[in-house]
């Protein structure tokens, strides 16, 4: 039995050939993990592994990393930086591997979980659940092309089938994955039902490698009944950690927050999209940022619409400097209505 929380969460995980120092890890988010975000959360620290925005396998190759918008990194995070890839050819996302693996970074994560339907109209992401015998396929030729830790991030599939399900798991591991990342939820439901943990316990019970946890843990309470009621040897938080980026280090190191945070936050987020990006794609991502940001308030919504009618940083700084200039009404737990 799990009695503090920190201390197993600061337990090194083995990786296929490397070691993460946190089992609290930052779930692939596109739009919203990106370069700016994974800085911030690097400078409160306890954060085991940072995974990119969603990348494509085809575009990948051809990068320059310090002009994409998705496949850029800072060089301090680069050997705690998994790449997420999408793509329905093994060929092509072998190539990409390769890219990743001469970059020097910490590891490679397939997508097999965007349900998005843009990227599944291209028969890729969560798409891909259907074909199991093409999944493996790109498992199995990524294991080939590279040897840093290969990660799979996936769904419980099309229909709620805990066989098809642990089907799945084995045959990622079969096809040479280190590890694996798994949202229990069906591929077309979007967050309208809760996650279903208890397939995460049958997926541990069927591999032997690593399996991370990921969907509707909100509160250290709800990490800990995670690991305890599946037997996951991590926990990929996503969206809770855009609306509090300093999570994994009061989870794992006992960081106590004060008030201020939420305010200092948000403006250094905008300082570092300022440093990454150009002014329209900063703004853009701020606001995507401010959706789950603006969440931890009550009356929060009249915040965020002030955020996205602003055009530009001044007007940002503006509104945040004139919210936060009362002391807001900070909830316990974010806004649920917000994470659908």
């Amino acid at each position: 039995m799990i009695e503090d929380l920190s201390a197993y969460l600061r337990q090194p995980l083995s990786i296929g050939s490397r070691t993460i120092r946190s089992r609290l890890v930052l779930a692939p988010m596109t739009f919203l993990g990106h370069v700016a975000f994974r800085e911030l959360v690097s400078q409160y620290g306890g954060c085991g592994l940072l995974f990119s925005e969603m990348c494509s396998a085809k575009a990948i190759p051809h990068e320059n990393r310090f002009v994409s918008p998705y496949f850029r990194w800072r060089d301090a995070e680069r050997a705690g930086l998994a790449i997420q890839i999408f793509g329905n050819d093994p060929v092509v996302m072998a190539l990409a591997a390769r890219r990743i693996e001469a970059e020097g970074l910490f590891g490679v994560d397939i997508n097999f979980g965007c349900a998005d339907g843009a990227i599944c109209r291209q028969n890729c992401g969560a798409a891909l659940l259907k074909d199991p015998d093409l999944a493996g396929a790109i498992v199995s030729a990524v294991r080939e092309a590279v040897a840093f830790p290969l990660t799979v991030k996936f769904r419980i599939g099309w229909q709620d089938d805990p066989q098809t399900t642990v089907q799945l798991a084995k045959r990622f591991e079969a096809a040479g994955a280190d590890a694996l990342v798994f949202h229990p939820r069906v591929a077309p439901d979007r967050r309208s039902r809760p996650a279903r943990w208890e397939y995460i316990a049958l997926v541990k019970r069927a591999v032997e490698i690593p399996v991370l946890g990921n969907g509707d843990v909100f509160d250290r309470i709800g990490c800990l009944n995670m690991i305890r009621q599946t037997g996951c040897d991590g926990v990929a938080i996503g969206r809770m950690a855009v609306a509090r980026p300093w999570i994994f280090a009061e989870w794992t190191e006992g960081m106590k927050p004060g008030a201020d945070i939420f305010y200092q936050s948000a403006v250094e987020l905008m300082a570092l999209l300022q440093k990454h990006y150009e002014p329209s794609a900063a703004i853009r991502r701020f606001r995507r940022f401010a959706f789950y940001f603006t969440a931890n308030f009550r009356f929060g919504h009249t915040l965020y619409s002030q955020i996205t009618a602003a055009g530009n940083f001044p007007a940002l700084e503006t509104i945040l400097s004139r919210f936060f200039s009362c002391e807001p009404d900070i909830l316990t737990t974010p806004n649920m209505n917000y994470f659908k």
